[in-house]
């Protein structure tokens, strides 16, 4: 007996792309983003009201921080929507595999089509490098700074998940 194969028309695997962008990119994102924005602001209240220690330079290096993560989430999401846009079949493949039932076979599963453009071999050091610099300026700003180390470590972390919130929600709307 011939085995039927489903053809993925292009607009449902654009649609599987979407889905998994908002599954995947947007929901962790905005969790994430919200649980480091109420860290970061609740840690210079503190600093603000126990400590007596917020002055303008406090300000301008937290806001500096929140502007840093924002620039290095907006990096991360512009390269993501040429993705979606060049290679929305990885993202409907990886949002197929997510979607499947835990403790079942995976006949006939095909992997994704690997990604393949010009410097793709730079991906990786991209992202380890822009997470060390968020990590890098945390801790310039808390040993060297006026920011405490908490609001430090998460301001940055929160501008860069609403920087992929914000610039994600007109593609996929």
């Amino acid at each position: 007996m011939a085995k039927l194969i489903a053809v993925q028309t292009p607009e449902e695997v654009h649609r599987q792309a979407r889905d998994y962008v908002k599954s995947y990119i947007l929901f962790p994102s905005g969790l994430v983003g919200l649980i480091c924005l109420v860290g970061g602001v609740g840690g210079l209240g503190y600093q603000l009201m126990a400590t007596d220690t917020y002055t303008w330079a406090t300000f301008y290096q937290s806001s500096g921080l929140l502007l840093l993560g924002g620039v290095i989430g907006l990096a991360q999401t512009r390269y993501q929507q040429f993705l979606l846009k060049a290679f929305p079949d990885v993202l409907a493949a990886r949002m197929r595999a997510a979607s499947m039932k835990r403790g079942r076979k995976k006949k006939g599963h095909a992997s994704p089509p690997p990604i393949m453009h010009p410097g793709r071999a730079f991906v990786p050091v991209a992202y380890a490098t822009g997470g060390t610099v968020l990590v890098a300026s945390a801790l310039a700003a808390s040993l060297y700074g006026q920011v405490h180390p908490l609001p430090a470590l998460l301001l940055p972390w929160a501008g860069f998940y609403w920087a992929r919130l914000f610039f994600w929600r007109k593609v996929v709307s």
